[in-house]
């Protein structure tokens, strides 16, 4: 017997890389470390162009045969697909979009052991970013049916449902909170949230990204927001006073994401000078389980 909630996320899809060089492939290209994985588990990580900015990112599924799966938006899989050949050369690896074979749920309050039991031929996983997010479900789409109902036992819920669980963890998601080819590991806090393998030796854009963690030279961040009303629509201009300061994110009724610059956050609060989206006031949070805090502004103790 099975229980829980479960969203099928429509906009997610899934490519697969399998042969004997899948794994050493991987490893030299993409931010995580695919020795800390192992054969049950699933990492976060992403493929960043040479100057250190978030072209794909991710969750790393291992098969079970040596190969990987690869969760990511579903506009960006094919691309995705297309740049990983022309990165494997010689490399015994096959890469191919298999999205038309799993369809991808979130499920949360769910016992994982169970499912396994009900859909053995599923990929169900715990979601390496922040336990709050629950399970990752890939159902083989026999299974999951044709429509986006909740696989049987679990009761269904709705996309909203899910990305008002990622306001609440502040756990980032492209191209909801940020532009792809824009932005920095750091930026969206993918360093915080297991994304990145600092010790592992070179990936593609390694030393801008280690340069950044070394010097501590990041100054966007995401971080959580919070209006006394709805806030305005994702993509609408944080401003620091009269300074913009930041975009929304993923909006959540009156939470919301926002990726912005910490320093002019943190003078706006040191003056008292209002945060703003359109015209809600917003209250700026740094989120509780991250190692950054807020600059001290020039002059401050």
């Amino acid at each position: 017997m099975t229980s829980g909630t479960a969203v099928r996320l429509g906009g997610r899809a899934l490519a697969r890389v399998s042969g004997e060089d899948a794994r050493h492939f991987l490893q030299n290209l993409i931010t995580c470390d695919l020795d800390h994985v192992g054969d049950t588990g699933a990492s976060h990580g992403a493929l960043l162009t040479p100057q250190g900015k978030i072209l794909f990112a991710f969750l790393v599924r291992p098969t079970g045969d040596g190969g990987y799966l690869l969760e990511t938006d579903a506009a960006s899989l094919p691309d995705l697909v297309k740049r990983l050949t022309f990165y494997k050369l010689r490399a015994k690896v096959t890469v191919e979009d298999v999205s038309s074979s799993f369809a991808v749920f979130a499920a949360w309050d769910a016992d994982a052991g169970a499912l396994r039991t009900a859909f053995p031929d599923a990929h169900v996983f715990d979601d390496p970013r922040r336990a709050e997010l629950g399970l990752r479900l890939y159902l083989p789409l026999g299974d999951a049916g044709d429509d986006a109902s909740a696989p049987a036992g679990l009761a269904g819920g709705t996309e909203a449902d899910w990305h008002a669980r990622r306001v609440a963890s502040c756990v980032p998601e492209a191209p909801f909170d940020y532009a792809l080819g824009d932005a920095f590991p750091h930026d969206v806090d993918m360093d915080e949230l297991g994304g990145v393998a600092f010790d592992k030796g070179c990936f593609v854009g390694q030393e801008v990204v280690s340069r950044m963690q070394h010097r501590g030279t990041a100054r966007r961040r995401v971080i959580q927001v919070s209006g006394a009303d709805a806030l305005p629509a994702s993509g609408t201009d944080v401003m620091a006073g009269d300074k913009p300061a930041g975009q929304l994110g993923t909006v959540a009724g009156a939470r919301g994401l926002a990726l912005v610059r910490l320093d002019r956050i943190a003078q706006a609060r040191a003056a008292g000078t209002p945060v703003t989206a359109g015209d809600v006031a917003l209250e700026p949070h740094i989120p509780d389980w991250a190692s950054f805090d807020w600059p001290v502004p020039a002059g401050g103790d």
